[in-house]
């Protein structure tokens, strides 16, 4: 950490997954990826120490950094004063409909998150999914790989499918432990997420079907749909016969399309049954 920082004297917390990104450089290389423009409404993830923070602030229409951490909230205040807004907030129990965008605009989302909450994170995003435009975020590289998997490699499966039915990833590129304080044990990732072009998922879709009948596919994934589907025809009363779909299929071969075509015609015959 260099000399006469602010938060020098700051101790990460473990408990809070801290590992605060000292290589200024690579700050400005994520901020970047954003692409932020004037009449932008950002959101900052979890700032820390500031790192993404002094290279956003001034720059969009409106910029909201939610912190969990109390203390270090009191020391944002003072640094972005005018620049930013800092929230005192668990990003998981955030309102984004709290940001008050123009007409037919949309949030970018930017953060180094904590690990041990990044499925949760971006569960949220997906849910919330008429609020992000895009986002830049920072990830376990293993996570980041799992969510841009194609079919049939070896990191496909269940957070694949269901991100790439709210969004398109892209894996922008990888960072060291050495750019992080505490140094971490993986390697970390920045992945955008857009989710400009319309979900796969439409509102009449049933997104709590198509999460089961993804993670019960994936749970057997050695097995064919018609076996590893088994305990959902029983729940809803269909035969594997009625579905004009090859359930001989393993779920590593199936597209996030095809997914959410299946699980339309289980909720289909499950409504009509």
């Amino acid at each position: 950490m260099k000399a006469g920082d602010k938060f020098e004297l700051y101790r990460p917390k473990k408990f809070l997954g801290q590992n605060f990104l000292v290589d200024d450089n690579i700050a400005r290389k994520i901020v970047q990826a954003l692409d932020i423009s004037p009449g932008d409404n950002v959101i900052e993830i979890g700032p820390g120490r500031g790192a993404l923070t002094k290279h956003i602030a001034g720059k969009p229409r409106s910029f909201t950094a939610v912190e969990y951490d109390k203390s270090v909230c009191e020391e944002l205040a003072k640094q972005f004063e005018g620049k930013a807004e800092i929230v005192h907030d668990n990003f998981l129990d955030y309102d984004l409909s709290a940001v008050n965008s123009p007409s037919g605009s949309k949030l970018k989302i930017i953060g180094n998150i904590p690990y041990n909450i990044t499925s949760k994170i971006l569960f949220k995003l997906f849910d919330s999914r008429s609020q992000p435009g895009f986002a830049v975020l920072m990830m376990q590289k293993e996570v980041a790989l799992r969510i841009a998997a194609s079919p049939r490699s070896k990191n496909y499966g269940i957070l694949s499918v269901q991100s790439q039915a709210y969004c398109t990833p892209k894996i922008l590129f990888h960072v060291p432990p050495t750019a992080f304080f505490p140094k971490p044990t993986v390697i970390s990732t920045i992945i955008s997420l857009d989710f400009s072009g319309s979900p796969l998922i439409s509102t009449s879709g049933d997104p709590v079907l198509f999460k089961l009948v993804v993670r019960e596919s994936f749970g057997k994934r050695r097995k064919v749909l018609s076996n590893s589907l088994a305990n959902i025809f029983r729940l809803y009363g269909i035969s594997p016969h009625e579905l004009q779909f090859d359930l001989t299929r393993r779920p590593e071969t199936l597209t996030p399309e095809e997914f959410i075509h299946l699980s339309d015609m289980i909720g289909s015959l499950k409504r009509s049954g």
